[in-house]
């Protein structure tokens, strides 16, 4: 069963829609440290609902409290990515959220995930690494940082990361993805036109992704940077805890 036929498989018909805007600003203090310096911004909805749960895929992580750590990026190789996600609580009036756990995972830049493979689904066999996958818990400010490489594309699929938000004692509150924005100039289009990367061509955009099929308004991120200097993702995720 491909890629696309295994989500087609889970019941999510697709249906077009507009991507929300992308922001991309090359700041000037690129050479800082992205994670220390990174703002998030809650532009793109600012809404205290929930945000939209998705399947978690054919790819979760199989051992995620093996995986505490911050820096994911193991045997992979790409362009710079620093992941700030945060974490607030829709039943506290959108205040942020301490103390949960965060789990993600998402492809190398070839569209392989690690801990699977040697499949018609997959056929690279990266059943024994980990790498672009871990697991951090929340500070006092809702936020987890993770270093990591920007994440490629595979058929069916938009760019996009996965997330697990689970309580203090380990019961899911949240399964959600990340949206990337796309477009002339946008990270996504930028990434994929470097070195390694496998281009735009046969990409299967935001609209036509059948797990985005309900909209990306809440699930979709603000990238900063450039492909030089590295990219920076942030974005809010809101939950009842």
């Amino acid at each position: 069963m491909s890629r696309k036929d295994f989500l087609k498989s889970l019941g999510l018909a697709g249906v077009t829609m507009t991507a929300a805007p992308f922001v991309l600003n090359c700041r000037n203090d690129d050479d800082n440290d992205a994670g220390e310096n990174a703002t998030i911004d809650n532009s793109v909805s600012t809404d205290c609902v929930v945000t939209n749960s998705e399947t978690e895929g054919p790819f979760p992580t199989k051992s995620p409290s093996s995986l505490v750590q911050s820096n994911i990026i193991g045997d992979s190789t790409g362009v710079p990515f620093e992941i700030n996600i945060m974490h607030q609580n829709v039943n506290n009036n959108c205040s942020a959220l301490q103390g949960v756990i965060v789990d993600i995972w998402h492809c190398d830049k070839d569209g392989n995930y690690s801990e699977y493979g040697g499949t018609q689904m997959q056929t690279t066999n990266y059943t024994s690494y980990h790498f672009l996958r871990g697991r951090q818990t929340t500070d006092a400010n809702g936020k987890v940082s993770y270093t990591s490489i920007f994440p490629g594309w595979y058929d069916g699929r938009a760019t996009h990361i996965h997330v697990h938000v689970y309580n203090s004692v380990g019961t899911t509150l949240l399964i959600t993805q990340i949206a990337f924005p796309e477009g002339s100039g946008t990270a996504v289009e930028l990434v994929n036109a470097s070195s390694g990367y496998r281009g735009m061509s046969g990409y299967t955009y935001n609209s036509n992704d059948n797990v985005f099929s309900d909209g990306t308004s809440n699930e979709m991120s603000v990238i900063t940077g450039s492909v030089s200097a590295g990219f920076v993702l942030s974005h809010t995720i809101k939950v009842k805890a």
